[in-house]
């Protein structure tokens, strides 16, 4: 339905244009032709050539036209502000009624350049600009962005304030156009949606580039589409995680305690975490390291774990403060947790682990490891899978044209991908599956997958427990960490490259 709209608006636009070319004394026809209508217009308005081929230029394209288009009405004696915005937000209404209102002729360029804008007018265009210019670097060049969350410490930390480079995996074309400028999905006053549906894009990258092994990626929260609008949940309790707790129908039938949003890919919260698995892969995590089709992979230098240390007395404040870094007032993320007087469970660096051992009274130092099946790691089966965040897999990561033999044990995995991400009707009747209403036995991928993991693998909500990130999900690649603040600036962190754990 928006794309019918859309090409009806359109034809109305062009509408205009026709009567706007029969006034200025062109052959209307002209009108209908894209692209050579607006060679038309900037040879009417006696602008140099190379503003035409401007529109040619990715995104920054459009821009170009509305801005001819606007320069355009001038010819007609339209040179307000009003004027020109209804040019711009309703062509398909104002340009008809322009190009046949009897009243009002062409004019040309001559004297159209006759006329001077006020100061008041100086200002507003310039600012239409900065916001135009902000808004697409924003959207396809580079984004800054805050660490939420202690799931990358310690190589980015809560309070470091990242460029998030657009241009490293191609540029990503919008789904939801219609969006108030420099805002993701809420309204910073009334708590509305920042954007409109009414036009909705399919997916669509430009001059796309692969991600690479371990780089740390800014992308979509892939169970992110629908979410408890209520403070106590959001990504830490995700729609999904409480359909499984009280049942889907309780949630989807009770709106008072869980009022739901349903959100479009681009408009998903943005989660960051090191590509740890790439398309095509075979992925197992074995005692806490990673595996990629057998390779081990190099662990971050600064990544944590949580530590079992037996101590003859509570290690002191002071050294868990300052050398540890934990903030014994503030420890919300539970990185230090006393059992009894001499056992606790620390979340710890390789680096500070060492530390660690060499304080007096210290017994011994050993990374807690889960050796049960888990119910919460993905796919939530610990009948089929007795996996757990430390023992993980074997699991395929889908590639992009190919498949996959329809079993039970593989519709665990990969039916979210089939049904959500790659938009299909799946389902199963007297043993038999079918996808669109047609009989299947296999299933090719229309899209690549990776899997991401945070480098704090003990405190981390990440693929081991909601699956795979889709190409489409990912936003651009964590370049440089150009602030940071926790109670005051870091100085030592500011200005920093973002790199991998082999250097790169």
């Amino acid at each position: 339905m928006g794309w019918i709209l859309f090409f009806l608006g359109l034809a109305a636009a062009e509408y205009g244009l026709y009567g706007l070319f029969r006034k200025a004394g062109v052959a209307p026809w002209k009108a209908w032709v894209p692209y050579y209508n607006t060679w038309v217009m900037v040879t009417l308005m006696k602008k140099k050539k190379v503003w035409f081929y401007l529109q040619f230029i990715p995104i920054a394209g459009q821009f170009i036209t509305l801005s001819l288009t606007v320069d355009f009405v001038r010819l007609f004696g339209r040179h307000n502000l009003i004027e020109h915005s209804l040019t711009v937000f309703l062509p398909f209404a104002y340009l008809p009624w322009l190009g046949h209102a009897r009243n009002i002729p062409f004019e040309g360029p001559d004297k159209a350049m006759k006329h001077k804008k006020s100061l008041a007018r100086e200002w507003i265009d310039a600012g239409v600009f900065a916001v135009v210019a902000a808004t697409l670097i924003r959207a396809f060049v580079f984004e800054a962005y805050a660490i939420p969350t202690p799931s990358m410490e310690k190589s980015l930390m809560t309070g470091d304030y990242l460029f998030v480079s657009k241009m490293s995996y191609g540029p990503r074309i919008p789904n939801t156009p219609l969006a108030v400028p420099f805002v993701h999905n809420t309204l910073p006053i009334g708590d509305g949606k920042s954007y409109l549906e009414w036009v909705h894009w399919p997916y669509l990258r430009l001059f796309p580039q692969a991600v690479k092994r371990l780089d740390a990626v800014v992308f979509n929260f892939p169970v992110g589409d629908t979410v408890i609008d209520l403070p106590e949940f959001g990504s830490a309790v995700t729609y999904y995680m409480q359909c499984r707790y009280v049942g889907r129908d309780k949630v989807l039938n009770d709106p008072e305690d869980y009022p739901l949003i349903v959100r479009p890919v681009d408009k998903q919260e943005n989660f960051i975490k090191r590509c740890t698995g790439l398309p095509g892969d075979t992925l197992s995590i074995i005692h806490g390291q990673v595996y990629a089709s057998g390779i081990r992979e190099p662990l971050p230098p600064e990544s944590e774990w949580r530590y079992d240390v037996f101590s003859k007395e509570p290690l002191t404040n002071e050294f868990l403060e300052n050398v540890l870094h934990i903030d014994m007032e503030n420890d919300t993320d539970r990185n230090y947790i006393q059992i009894n007087p001499g056992e606790a469970y620390i979340i710890m660096t390789p680096s500070m682990v060492g530390e660690t051992r060499n304080q007096p009274g210290v017994q011994s130092v050993a990374m807690l490891e889960h050796t049960r099946p888990d119910p919460e790691v993905y796919p939530y089966d610990t009948a089929r899978f007795k996996w757990n965040e430390d023992n993980y897999g074997p699991i395929w990561i889908p590639k992009k044209g190919e498949s996959i033999q329809l079993t039970p044990a593989n519709l665990e995995l990969y039916s979210r991908i089939i049904e959500v991400y790659e938009k299909n009707d799946l389902r199963k009747r007297n043993g038999q599956y079918f996808i669109n209403g047609m009989p299947a036995t296999t299933y090719t991928f229309r899209m690549n997958y990776y899997w991401m993991m945070g480098d704090n693998r003990h405190n981390s909500l990440d693929s081991r427990f909601w699956g795979f990130v889709p190409e489409d999900h990912i936003v651009g690649k964590a370049s440089l960490v150009w602030f940071s603040w926790n109670h005051g600036p870091k100085w030592n962190r500011m200005l920093r490259l973002i790199r991998r754990p082999d250097g790169e």
